[in-house]
């Protein structure tokens, strides 16, 4: 096991990687940077180093920085958490050059199934149902148009790096296509790095439910089942379920191992996520990998009763994976609620500023994983997630039931919160009966 990690994050999920580490007995080193200097929980970490002013290009995307104070400290390991360079093959590698564990999957796996065009290949390969479209990344605009023609409008034009949206594009006709295939290029190229795109069908109304996933350096990789990840606005989740509801449980099953196989075929150690669209008639379409922890995370410990992140640790660090696939069941529902300083009225504007008031709710079966306590200054520099509220009940009816009380305790003051949204969905007919899509939560804020 290793005897010191190195924290390559912030907030919740810094805090988060922080007590699976404690748990094991590692001692933790945490980078921040100056907008973050404040923040409570770098008194928890064994040692707190600074790596750069607040802008995330100076400190948190920072390589260079992140591996200086890494040797600096004497750590045997970095683990990246989620987002930043979590999905860095280039970080990944550095961190092995330096021989420094990076607790994820090796340069050669996440370049194998973190490419969206490369996964869909290793996807094929290992019997995982894909959508039509590309077999690899448009040259030329010509090319998609042959694609788009062949498997039918609407298509998706999308970034083989990256995600969250960008350079993504619909298009209902072959103008659209032809007009939008060099904008997605481009801003592939600026957000990514790389401006690779593909062509693929869109579905006009569909599920989002993924897969958990886990390999370890044995050669062995299990599923934890399914979320339903449905409850989205502009391509971010807003709500996440586990098990996914409605769902033929056979089918559902067919498509957890077939996750868990392509896992194995890219010799993937770590923890993974296998994204995939469901149709109306439960067909089933592989998005993408995320090889990464995913924030949702809670919910699937929660039906399992697996520590997927002290599991991706002890994985790193060589040990097989501690339980066999037979050895998972499926425990009742979770939900869990990403409390966002945003304003839902205002189109999910962000609400960065001071926390004065910060009531957590309780209770049988809530958890709450955040950073943040009263006085916390939200920065107006990353991503507005201030917490997550997990709730676990026997069925899905008291999982909803648990989550609206568990939001009305939930109180926060003076910036703005998704919570009263939150708050209007587990009470919402749709979401109740488990039928809604991608679109539902944006249909019904027009």
């Amino acid at each position: 096991m290793f005897r010191r990690v190195l924290i390559a994050n912030r907030g919740e999920i810094a805090l988060r990687i922080m007590r699976a580490c404690q748990e094991l007995g590692i001692e933790t080193v945490c980078v921040y940077s100056e907008a973050d200097r404040d923040a409570p929980y770098l008194r928890l970490a064994d040692r707190a180093i600074c790596i750069g002013p607040g802008p995330a290009r100076d400190s948190y995307l920072n390589i260079s920085r992140i591996i200086s104070a890494a040797e600096i400290a004497d750590v045997d390991a970095i683990h990246p958490g989620y987002g930043f360079l979590a999905e860095r093959a280039d970080f990944s590698e550095v961190c092995r050059d330096c021989k420094i564990e990076f607790i994820g999957p090796s340069p050669e796996a996440m370049r194998r199934l973190g490419d969206k065009v490369e996964a869909k290949r290793f996807a094929r390969a290992a019997k995982v149902p894909v959508f039509p479209g590309s077999e690899g990344a448009i040259e030329v605009e010509e090319e998609a148009v042959e694609v788009a023609a062949e498997i039918g409008y609407p298509v998706i034009i999308k970034a083989a790096a990256g995600g969250g949206g960008r350079g993504m594009r619909v298009c209902h006709n072959e103008a659209t296509l032809r007009t939008n295939i060099k904008k997605a290029q481009q801003e592939a190229l600026a957000a990514f790095g790389d401006g690779s795109v593909f062509v693929e069908k869109f579905l006009e109304s569909a599920r989002h439910v993924e897969v958990q996933v886990i390999g370890d350096k044995h050669g062995h990789a299990i599923h934890l089942f399914e979320r339903d990840c449905s409850m989205q606005r502009r391509h971010q989740k807003v709500i996440e379920e586990a098990p996914a509801p409605e769902v033929d449980r056979k089918k559902m099953t067919a498509v957890c191992e077939a996750a868990a196989r392509l896992v194995k075929s890219a010799e993937y150690a770590g923890a993974a996520t296998v994204e995939f669209l469901m149709d109306n008639k439960q067909n089933f379409y592989m998005l993408e990998v995320n090889t990464r922890v995913q924030v949702e995370h809670p919910v699937t410990e929660m039906i399992t009763g697996v520590d997927i992140l002290k599991t991706s640790i002890r994985v790193a660090a060589g040990e097989p994976l501690p339980v066999k696939q037979k050895d998972i069941t499926i425990r009742g529902h979770a939900i869990e609620c990403r409390i966002n300083a945003e304003d839902p009225t205002r189109n999910f504007m962000p609400s960065a500023g001071r926390i004065d008031t910060w009531e957590l709710p309780g209770g049988p079966g809530v958890r709450i994983d955040s950073h943040v306590v009263p006085g916390y200054f939200v920065p107006p520099n990353y991503d507005s997630m201030i917490g997550k509220l997990i709730v676990h009940a026997d069925s899905r009816a008291e999982a909803i039931e648990r989550t609206a009380r568990a939001l009305r305790e939930f109180r926060v003051g003076p910036i703005n919160t998704t919570i009263d949204l939150q708050l209007r969905l587990m009470q919402d007919s749709a979401f109740k009966t488990g039928g809604i899509d991608i679109h539902y939560l944006e249909r019904l804020l027009k």
